[in-house]
């Protein structure tokens, strides 16, 4: 018998075919104009062979090897429910009483599923919190600076995640964007809590059909679409700030700064001034000075900076750029820009952040929240930047300096992470691999034997989205989906919350964890609490057995001729609608940043050289710049045990990009294996050649299962293609701690030994225990 079920993934809405408990197809969502290629990749992910079929435990943590061994060698023991959920319980207990909650790291970040309940990271930090506690991370690797910085400048992190100026005011007010970073097509097919309507192409196209011309200011062409027509200035990585410093000195030199703007909108700009004409440190920042540091011609930025203060300009920067040595300061120059253009808030025009980041941004829609869990307090309050892991495990008992704060790290025992994986979003995996082994238990929930799975003492097998009931949302999104459970769990896996349930009733605390309600109680609860939230604002939602027999809801769309500006009222009347900033204004200098005392982010944008870049002296060693971006073939790691990921690989590995001079120089050609090392590490490739990508730089997706040569040893060769043993784990300043992934140089030569397998999506080795 064949079964449709409705469901959603972070990568789209779609329906399940079911036949005799298997998924066996899937069909995109109705009303969606760019279902993309990844959904296809589900009934592969879902049976994967790499599924664990019960829970294990490391042998060497069983006979007592613990903290201070290095995981990822060892072979596992299968042991039952009951066994590991008392191991869980008594370890738990005992690290609270001898350590205290801090003790225990609940790290969990990662994109486990669209479902608003069945969300691992929501279920663990839930039974942590209610349990006594635990340290926590804020801030995400994607946007973790910038979300950090834009507080002090623009009082709000909405212009970056949020309801930013939107594509309808875009294509009806706006002559030109500049798009640093790009706008990749990509990044517009997921989004996080899933998308009904993937509109990221079909609005940039009307934009463009409206006359909006688009610049791309990125290493690499492709990232903004042929259809839009976009200007391609291809620039060094790491040096837009630098760029976007000399388009002011432009500006000020010709004198159209719009001096009313920045005198009554802003502050600081009698302190950023003399720093871009030069009087402060005797460097003006001209074209002639930045061309030389960017690779972009003085009479390119000359042109460019006369355009905008020429048309009505949008300004936009996608997350990368600000995953980078001194990332705060791109962002930082860019809102100076758009201030000294003086079109922060008018229609259509400005700055925002993300337009080529995820799916969402700049849909016009109503405001509306989105599904949502209620959130447990924490009673410890101990945290770290998200991107500083193996900085915590490494320095337990020393300070990290992170946004004014003074950080004392914490004696990390157990780590527990569920809904991610570390080992594919962390920097410098040899490094996190030594330092993981502080530790003295690894605790991780997931479907899959994927590397932090492997690198774990107690492995829980959880279920994937197919094998139980949620609902997806987000309020980027005009839906909300029904996700029917399609087939049962497979072998032993249990959903999260069951198997957190258990542990807590060993612990004593069951019913405040559950709140004595079952899956289903729970999507109710879920529901009517959404419902209620969407009255007030105008929308009544249909009761919650409506919406699940039909499978999702769609909520009306804006009015025709309806657009939205950001910070419209701001530009309108600023003593009448501040800004949430010490000033109320747009802080070119602020006094916050200025009174910590980071050198590595003073109390204005700067062009601060980054540690790695093509003007480095390291450039003489490793004289590629590396970039690592999200695959076109999967969400992150998810879906690269799919047929869409491993038709894209070469030879089992992941692509690198090279120009086609850079595989010349190297004797290389499309489909050879090549080795890509520093002095971090090394992982294989194949080579894939791209006439349009700036010489000296290569690129690789992130995403590919770490695979090193010799499981544990954190010296070996990533077989498979991992970016993410090159990259250096280091943050971007004392003020935004976030990761510096882009800044990475290394050396590309031909492999020409044997080729060895590429095991990652093979099970780990496995001993039955004796009867």
């Amino acid at each position: 018998m064949t079964e449709i079920k409705p469901h959603a993934a972070h990568w789209g809405y779609f329906d399940a075919v079911v036949e005799n408990g298997r998924v066996t197809g899937i069909r995109p969502f109705g009303p969606d104009p760019f279902p993309g290629a990844l959904i296809e990749s589900v009934p592969d992910a879902v049976h994967a062979a790499a599924r664990i079929d019960r829970p294990h435990v490391r042998k060497g943590w069983l006979e007592g090897r613990r903290r201070g061994h290095l995981r990822g060698g060892d072979p596992f023991v299968p042991v039952s429910w009951d066994q590991a959920t008392r191991l869980l319980a008594e370890e738990t207990a005992r690290v609270r009483a001898e350590h205290g909650p801090t003790a225990i790291y609940g790290g969990s970040y990662g994109w486990s599923s669209a479902g608003r309940y069945h969300h691992a990271k929501t279920q663990l930090q839930r039974f942590l919190g209610l349990g006594g506690g635990y340290t926590t991370s804020v801030t995400a690797y994607s946007y973790a600076t910038a979300q950090t910085l834009l507080p002090h400048i623009l009082g709000t992190n909405e212009v970056l995640l949020g309801r930013v100026t939107d594509w309808q005011a875009i294509a009806r007010h706006a002559k030109l964007m500049l798009c640093f970073g790009g706008l990749a097509a990509k990044n517009g097919l997921v989004n996080s809590g899933g998308a009904g309507r993937h509109d990221y192409m079909v609005l940039m196209r009307r934009a463009a059909a409206a006359g909006v011309r688009f610049v791309n200011i990125s290493p690499y062409k492709g990232d903004v679409e042929d259809e839009l027509g976009a200007e391609w200035v291809p620039i060094r990585p790491g040096t837009d700030a630098a760029m976007m410093l000399a388009m002011a000195q432009v500006l000020v030199e010709a004198g159209r700064e719009d001096r009313d703007f920045l005198a009554s909108h802003c502050t600081g700009w009698e302190r950023l001034r003399p720093y871009i004409t030069g009087e402060a440190d005797g460097t003006p920042k001209t074209p002639d000075w930045a061309a030389p540091i960017t690779g972009v011609p003085a009479e390119t930025i000359r042109r460019l900076a006369l355009e905008c203060a020429a048309k009505p300009t949008m300004l936009t920067a996608a997350w990368s750029l600000q995953r980078a040595d001194y990332g705060e300061q791109p962002y930082w120059m860019l809102i100076a820009l758009a201030a000294m253009l003086g079109a922060i808030g008018k229609p259509g025009q400005g700055v925002a952040f993300g337009y080529g980041s995820i799916n969402g941004m700049g849909t016009p829609r109503k405001e509306l929240p989105a599904v949502s869990s209620p959130p447990i307090r924490n009673p410890v309050g101990l945290y770290i930047p998200v991107a500083r892991v193996t900085e915590m495990l490494e320095r337990p008992g020393e300070v990290l300096q992170y946004n004014g704060r003074d950080i004392v790290l914490p004696d990390i025992r157990i780590i527990w992470w569920a809904g991610g994986n570390p080992f594919h979003h962390h920097q410098d995996l040899p490094r996190l691999q030594r330092a993981w082994a502080r530790a003295e238990t690894i605790v991780v929930q997931e479907p899959w034997w994927t590397a932090v799975a492997r690198h774990a003492d107690i492995v829980l097998p959880a279920t994937t989205t197919l094998e139980r009931n949620d609902i997806a949302s987000s309020s980027r999104d005009r839906f909300v989906r029904a996700m029917h459970q399609a087939i049962p769990p497979l072998a032993q896996a249990r959903n999260d919350a069951d198997m957190l349930a258990d542990v807590a009733d060993a612990l004593g605390y069951r019913d405040r964890f559950t709140e004595q309600r079952d899956e289903g109680a729970w999507l109710r609860h879920l529901y009517e609490r959404w419902r209620q939230a969407c009255a007030p604002r105008g929308f009544q939602a249909p009761s919650f057995e409506a919406f699940w027999a039909a499978g999702h809801i769609e909520v009306p769309d804006i009015a025709p001729g309806e657009e939205y500006t950001q910070f419209a009222d701001f530009a309108a009347a600023p003593a009448a609608a501040p800004l949430n900033t010490p000033t109320g204004k747009v802080e070119l200098f602020s006094e916050t940043i200025a009174s910590f005392g980071y050198d590595d982010c003073p109390g204005h944008p700067v062009w601060i050289a980054p540690r790695e870049w093509l003007g480095a002296e390291l450039a003489k060693d490793y004289p590629l710049h590396l970039l690592s971006f999200q695959p076109a073939t999967r969400l992150h790691g998810q879906l690269d045990t799919g047929r869409v990921a491993n038709a894209d690989k070469i030879q089992g590995r992941e692509p690198i990009h090279l120009n086609a001079a850079d595989a010349a120089a190297r004797g290389l050609r499309d489909g050879d294996i090549v080795r890509v090392f520093n002095a971090r590490g090394a992982c294989l490739g194949g080579v894939r050649i791209k006439p349009d990508m700036l010489p000296g730089v290569c690129a690789m997706a992130t995403g590919a299962w770490y695979n090193p040569a010799t499981p544990g040893d954190p010296d070996a060769t990533c077989l498979h293609g991992n970016p993410n043993v090159l990259t250096a784990d280091i943050g971007t300043s004392r003020l935004g701690q976030g990761p510096s992934a882009q800044s990475c140089l290394v050396q590309v030569e031909k492999w020409t030994g044997p080729l060895p397998p590429v095991t990652a999506h093979v099970p780990p080795r496995v001993e039955e225990p004796v009867a």
